[in-house]
């Protein structure tokens, strides 16, 4: 019997109110709203920098970029002035070893016009002329050695410039060379810094890309954050509001508050002779009542919601025995009290129960502690009287004064 009973009531119980919380939730909420946009402005300004700072990154980097275009070209001609210059080198030693070969030419001749002049160790042409005896022979002799004279100087002449313009060619080849592998070595150095300038401007860029991308992510969650809270506190307000007329909607009566508990008195008979005489199981604030409709406003409270501050001790209303103690599903932690004759009494939400199933209570004692378990976002009791597993209004047997 008490199994079937149990079963029809737990078909039947529903959550306690979660409506004291409202006004408290609502103003945490408006708070959490306010430094939630506040928040999201400073990540949009410091956005709005990174997105400038990325933007200039970018141009600095095409800058470079274009610098180093511009430095590529530039060694491009430079290489080709390069090979053109080798190519006048090549032709200046061409000209350099033909020379040196009509040099080496002239040397020899030179060579064959000292040796006949000292071949038959003749000092000058004058004594020699003077000794021929036959006029004509000593005019052709004459001529012969003056043009030999004239040769040889000639060849002298002719090879002291000829070194001259070897070494002026070699001397101006060097200088040029020299110069172009000094540009040439330059121009690879300010584009070996032209890299690593872009380089770093790249990582910079890829940088302030990925921080843009992450805080842009960042400030759409928080948007959505902002939308959920926006959400949440219309919904506060909407119940705010229905929680305001709901009082005098349902019987028009004031909120009750209930000061006094369960006292140890022997009560003699039934448990349906103590109609009107009974105490709450705690102190506090009737926060909803029996028969009042729910936030979805299609159901209706089974029992009553009493708000009250979390440790403070439960009683038990009356003499009875534990029939359940345990974790049920929106109840939290509940305990449910036989009170014989089919009549029930029921404490949910509980922070933790103190009796087990079996004991026997009595009227005052303290049977659990106030708590929010279940889910509730607020302290308090959850309380039902059931006769024949069917609830009923508990405020027509209790009395509060």
């Amino acid at each position: 019997m008490l199994r079937a009973t149990f079963l029809l009531l737990s078909v039947n119980v529903f959550l306690p109110s979660v409506l004291y919380a409202i006004p408290q939730a609502n103003r945490d909420s408006q708070k959490q709203l306010q430094e939630l946009r506040t928040r999201i402005d400073a990540l949009q300004k410091d956005l709005v920098d990174k997105k400038s700072s990325k933007a200039k990154a970018a141009d600095a980097l095409r800058e470079s970029e274009r610098s180093i275009n511009d430095l590529h070209a530039k060694l491009a001609k430079l290489a080709q002035q390069q090979k053109n210059a080798q190519e006048k080198l090549n032709q200046l030693q061409n000209s350099s070893a033909l020379l040196q070969d009509d040099i080496n030419n002239r040397q020899k001749q030179l060579g064959k016009l000292i040796y006949h002049q000292h071949l038959a160790k003749y000092g000058n042409y004058l004594p020699l002329l003077l000794k021929q005896q036959n006029p004509d022979k000593a005019t052709r002799n004459f001529y012969y050695y003056s043009y030999i004279a004239q040769a040889r100087s000639k060849n002298i002449d002719n090879l002291r410039n000829q070194l001259t313009a070897l070494d002026t060619l070699a001397h101006e080849s060097h200088i040029q060379n020299e110069s172009l592998k000094r540009i040439h070595n330059e121009q690879i150095h300010h584009k070996r810094q032209l890299e690593l300038e872009k380089n770093r401007k790249s990582e910079i860029l890829a940088t302030l890309s990925q921080e843009v991308t992450r805080q842009q992510k960042k400030i759409d969650e928080l948007k959505q954050d902002e939308q959920r809270l926006s959400n949440l506190i219309e919904k506060l307000n909407r119940q705010l509001a229905r929680k305001k007329s709901a009082p005098a909607k349902a019987d028009g009566k004031s909120v009750l508050r209930n000061d006094k508990l369960p006292d140890s008195t022997e009560h003699r008979g039934s448990f349906a002779a103590l109609k009107g005489k009974l105490r709450l199981p705690v102190k506090g604030e009737l926060a909803n009542r029996f028969g009042s409709p729910r936030e979805s406003g299609s159901i209706k409270w089974q029992g009553l919601f009493i708000r009250s501050a979390g440790g403070n001790e439960v009683k038990a209303i009356a003499g009875g025995e534990v029939i359940f103690a345990d974790r049920l599903r929106g109840f939290g932690n509940l305990m449910i009290l036989d009170h014989g004759n089919h009549y029930m009494s029921l404490y949910g939400n509980n922070a933790a129960i103190h009796k087990r199933v079996g004991s026997k209570v009595k009227s005052g004692d303290t049977i659990a502690t106030v708590g929010n378990s279940g889910g509730n976002a607020e302290t308090g009791l959850y309380f039902e009287l059931r006769y024949q597993g069917k609830p009923f209004d508990p405020l027509s047997w209790v009395k509060l004064e």
